[in-house]
C-alpha cells in the first residue's frame, strides 16, 4: 500500500520504505500501526499543511518544553517505573524491593513511616502506635544498610519520599554507599525534600519556614559537588491534590513553592545554572484524562518562562521542569476496590500522554491497607503493558494540535498564573503559606468536591452510584505491632555499643553551624557516621531553630 501526501508519495507499507516527509526526519527506528501504517516520531503542523518553524507551540525539547522535555520522548526508552514501597521493618521492605526489582521495577521509591517522617526514633513518646505503619522505620544507619541490603545502589535510582528531616536520610543512603565502596558521584535518584508543601497539605514539618529553607538550599550546595547526579528536591503538587486542590491550585501553588526554593538558593549565593538543573517536580495523575494532560504541558511552558525571565537561566536544562507522577490516591475506594485497578489505568495513562520522567501506579487495595504483594506486582504489570502493549509510545506528545487539549492547555495557564500571582501578591510562598492562603483556597476545593459527591452531582463509581448491597470480604495486609518493641531494642544496642565522644562532638557541630552560616549538611554527616539517630540528630536542631506551630494551632 502506498500513502500519498500532497500529491507526492511519503510511505510504501512493505518491505520497502520511500522517504518520510516530516519533522525530524525519518529513522530506521520509525515504528509502525498494527494496520502498517507509518508512526512518525513526531507529530505536528507539517503532518498537515507547510510547516511554520516560529508556531507557538514548539517542538519537543526545546523551550518552552510545552511538548515534552526530550526530543525524543518514549520513543527512546519509557519512562522510568518507579513502585513506592516501605512497611514495617527495613528487612520487611528490602524483601518488597527485591520482589518488585524481580518484577521490572527500574526504580525505587521509600516510603518512610511518619515517626520518621517527623524526625523522631521509634523509641520515642510521640512515635508510640506509629511505627512502620505507613512506611518502613529507619531510626540509624543501621536500618539503612538493611534496607538497602543486596542492591546495587550505583545501578538503581532511589527516590526517597522525606521532607524535613530529608538531608539525614540523604547521608544515610551516602554513607552506606561509601561503606560498599560506590562514592556519591555514581548515586542517582531523589529527594523529595520539599517542605513549604508541609505547611499547606500534609503536615510533616518541623522547623519554621525559613530554616527550612535553610535546611533545603544547604542540601542544594553540597550535593552540586558530592552528589551531582543526584535531583536535590521533588517539588510536590501531589499532596495538595490529594487534599483537595484543583488542577490548576495544584500546578500554581507547586510552581511559586518552586519560585521561593529558587530565589532562597540565589540569595544564598549559588548561581542558578548551577542547581536549577538538579530540581524536579512531583504531581497527581486524576482519571480525568484530557485535563490532565494539558495541566502537565501547561506546567512546563510556565515554568520554563518563569525560569529564563525572573531567573536569567541560560541552560536550558534549568528551565526544563522534570517530573513523577503517581496516580491519585484519593480517587480510590474501598468499596468495591477492584474497580480501582481500572482508575489506576487510566491514571497512569494521563500521566504517560502528559509526558511525565517517572511513574507510581498505586495498587488497587491501598483504600483499605498497605499494598499486598501481589497487588503491587499488579500495579506494575499496569505500567508495563501502557509501556509495551499500548502504541502511546511511539510518538511524542500525541495530543498535541488537539483543539480540546490545546485550548484546554491554554485556559489553564491563564488560571494558574493568576493564582501566582495571588501568591507573588501576598509576597510568595512563605508569606502565604504563614497567611494560611494556600491551605484555604484548597479546604474551599476540597469541600466543593465533598459536597458534589455527597449530593450526587459527581459520581464515583461503587460509592455513590453502581453500589453494591454486600461488599466482598478483602483480607489485607497488617503490619505487626511488635516491630516498636524490635526498632526499640536495636536502638537500645545502638547506644550501648557507640563510641559516645565522636558522636557528642558531632552534634556540638552541628548546633554551631546551624547558628551560623556554614553548611549543615558536613557535621550532619559526621554526626550520623557516628551512629547518630535521625531523632537525636533533629532534636539538636529543634534546640537552635526550634519547631513551627501553624497560625490556626493556637
Amino acid at each position: 500500500m502506498t500513502i500519498v501526501r500532497d500529491g507526492a508519495v511519503v510511505h510504501h507499507v512493505g518491505r520497502a520504505r520511500g522517504t518520510l516527509l516530516c519533522w525530524p526526519p525519518y529513522s530506521a527506528g520509525m515504528s509502525e500501526t498494527e494496520s502498517g501504517l507509518p508512526f512518525e516520531p513526531v507529530y505536528g503542523p507539517e503532518s498537515l499543511k507547510s510547516w511554520d518553524p516560529d508556531q507557538a507551540l514548539g517542538r519537543p525539547g526545546e523551550f518552552p518544553f510545552t511538548r515534552g522535555v526530550y526530543e525524543t520522548m518514549y520513543t527512546g526508552r519509557p519512562w522510568t517505573m518507579r513502585q513506592y514501597a516501605g512497611f514495617g521493618t527495613a528487612a520487611e521492605s528490602n524483601r518488597r524491593y527485591h520482589q518488585l526489582i524481580s518484577a521490572g521495577t527500574t526504580g525505587l521509591s521509600v516510603a518512610f513511616d511518619l515517626p520518621t517522617q517527623m524526625g523522631y526514633d521509634s523509641d520515642s513518646g510521640p512515635a508510640h502506635g506509629e511505627v512502620g505503619k505507613v512506611g518502613v522505620a529507619i531510626d540509624s544507619i543501621d536500618d539503612m544498610r538493611l534496607l538497602f541490603d543486596d542492591i546495587p545502589l550505583d545501578k538503581v535510582s532511589t527516590s526517597m519520599t522525606i521532607n524535613a528531616p530529608a538531608a539525614l536520610l540523604l547521608l544515610l543512603y551516602q554513607l552506606v554507599g561509601e561503606e560498599r565502596g560506590i562514592g556519591g558521584d555514581r548515586l542517582n535518584g531523589t529527594t523529595q525534600n520539599d517542605v513549604l508543601k508541609e505547611y499547606i497539605a500534609r503536615g510533616t514539618y518541623i522547623y519554621p519556614p525559613q530554616h527550612s529553607l535553610r535546611l533545603t538550599t544547604d542540601l542544594f550546595r553540597y550535593c552540586r559537588t558530592a552528589m551531582p547526579r543526584w535531583n536535590t528536591i521533588s517539588i510536590s503538587g501531589y499532596h495538595m491534590a490529594e487534599a483537595g486542590a484543583t488542577p490548576a491550585q495544584e500546578i500554581a501553588f507547586t510552581l511559586s513553592n518552586g519560585i521561593e526554593y529558587v530565589r532562597a538558593a540565589v540569595e544564598s549565593g549559588q548561581a542558578v545554572d548551577d542547581f536549577a538543573p538538579r530540581l524536579a517536580f512531583f504531581f497527581v495523575a486524576r482519571t480525568t484524562i484530557l485535563e490532565e494532560v494539558a495541566k502537565f504541558r501547561a506546567a512546563r511552558r510556565i515554568w520554563a518562562q518563569v525560569m529564563r525571565t525572573e531567573f536569567g537561566a541560560q541552560n536550558p536544562k534549568s528551565m526544563m521542569l522534570r517530573f513523577h507522577t503517581q496516580t491519585a490516591g484519593v480517587q480510590l475506594t474501598a468499596q468495591q476496590p477492584e474497580v480501582n485497578m481500572v482508575r489506576v489505568a487510566v491514571q497512569g495513562l494521563a500521566a504517560v500522554l502528559g509526558g511525565t520522567q517517572s511513574l507510581h501506579t498505586n495498587s488497587f487495595d491501598e483504600a483499605i491497607a498497605l499494598p499486598t504483594e501481589k497487588a503491587a506486582r499488579l500495579a506494575l504489570r499496569t505500567q508495563q503493558v501502557l509501556a509495551y502493549e499500548t502504541d502511546v509510545t511511539k510518538t511524542v506528545d500525541p495530543f498535541a494540535g488537539s483543539y480540546a487539549v490545546e485550548s484546554l492547555t491554554d485556559e489553564l495557564e491563564s488560571a494558574i498564573r493568576e493564582l501566582m500571582s495571588a501568591v507573588a501578591d501576598r509576597g510568595g510562598a512563605v508569606a502565604a503559606i504563614e497567611a494560611g492562603f494556600q491551605k484555604n483556597e484548597i479546604e474551599k476545593s476540597a469541600y466543593q468536591i465533598a459536597k458534589e459527591i455527597d449530593n450526587d452531582e459527581r459520581t464515583v463509581v461503587g460509592l455513590n452510584r453502581f453500589a453494591l448491597d454486600v461488599e466482598e470480604p478483602y483480607e489485607p495486609l497488617r503490619v505487626d505491632p511488635a516491630i516498636e518493641a524490635e526498632q526499640a531494642e536495636r536502638l537500645a544496642r545502638l547506644r550501648a555499643d557507640r563510641d559516645d565522644a565522636p558522636f557528642r562532638q558531632a552534634l556540638d557541630d552541628l548546633r554551631s553551624a546551624a547558628g551560623g552560616s556554614e553548611n549543615v549538611l558536613v557535621p550532619m554527616k559526621a554526626a550520623l557516621a557516628a551512629r547518630g539517630t535521625v531523632g537525636e540528630v533533629c532534636d539538636a536542631l529543634r534546640e537552635v531553630w526550634g519547631v513551627y506551630r501553624p497560625p490556626d494551632a493556637f
